[in-house]
């Protein structure tokens, strides 16, 4: 009896003893999957900008980083919000706050980055003052994206807006003086790129042109960006101050990040204020 009893509580150690080892490899594992992220981007340099530059340095911090590409500005804060990424770098601040109080979303923005603004690109004219009356140009169909193109050609003087019309909510009702008559074609921004085959001229955000390759030295013009108007990496609000968030906010915060842009391809993008 004494031996049954020894071999029982000896079986019972073990068998504990295995537990407590299982247990301590799930929490190891929950804890290192907490650093594996998906972070979301659209065509264009930001993937580039998270896979070059991004991930080397949150690599340092424990994190592995895989980019997931969406084809549109709409699924990657929906995926964000919906927990099925835990980062995304697509969109500026305006359409952030915009996007996210129309759909109640609950994400905000961690910090601003260099950005690359939005040109006028054309096939079939070389100056923004060839454009004839009743020329058809292209321009993106969501409201802040569509204010900014506005906004680029009232500074080329092909339209006039409104006086006293804010720039960053401007759209086509705000227009003062359309002197060529000219015809707006909205097209989502993924699909911009194509009408350059059948439009006289399309205003492109700078993701969607540098994912086709367009070249900036031949752009009818290109749009002096405002704050508001520059790229942020966006997390869920409860991961801002702890987590991704932070670690996120280190890196931009940090002398390497700096460092890194300006000696890679995205040196000449346009620096956000905090860069100075």
């Amino acid at each position: 009896m004494n031996i049954l009893k020894k071999l029982s509580v000896l079986l019972l150690t073990v068998l504990f003893g295995v537990n407590l080892v299982s247990c301590g490899k799930e929490n190891t594992k929950a804890a290192t999957s907490n650093k594996d992220i998906v972070v979301g981007v659209c065509p264009g340099p930001y993937g580039d900008m998270i896979k070059e530059v991004f991930t080397p340095l949150l690599k340092n911090k424990g994190y592995k980083i895989t980019v997931k590409e969406f084809s549109d500005y709409i699924q990657p804060d929906q995926a964000l919000n919906n927990g099925e990424i835990s980062a995304n770098l697509m969109q500026h601040t305006e359409y952030l706050n915009k996007f996210s109080k129309d759909n109640n979303l609950d994400i905000v923005a961690v910090k601003t980055v260099p950005t690359l603004g939005l040109g006028v690109f054309s096939n079939k004219i070389k100056s923004l003052s060839e454009l004839k009356s009743g020329s058809q140009v292209a321009v993106p169909n969501d409201a802040s994206n569509l204010a900014r193109a506005l906004n680029v050609l009232s500074v080329n003087k092909v339209i006039k807006l409104k006086n006293g019309v804010d720039a960053t909510k401007a759209s086509k009702l705000d227009i003062a003086e359309n002197p060529k008559n000219i015809k707006f074609v909205e097209v989502e921004g993924a699909q911009l790129v194509r009408t350059l085959e059948s439009v006289d001229a399309a205003l492109i955000p700078g993701n969607y042109a540098y994912a086709a390759k367009l070249d900036y030295s031949k752009a009818l013009a290109v749009e002096p960006l405002t704050e508001n108007y520059k790229n942020v990496v966006a997390v869920r609000k409860a991961d801002l101050n702890n987590g991704v968030g932070k670690d996120f906010k280190e890196v931009l915060d940090s002398d390497e990040f700096k460092k890194a842009i300006e000696s890679s391809k995205f040196k000449d993008f346009s620096k956000p204020e905090w860069w100075k």
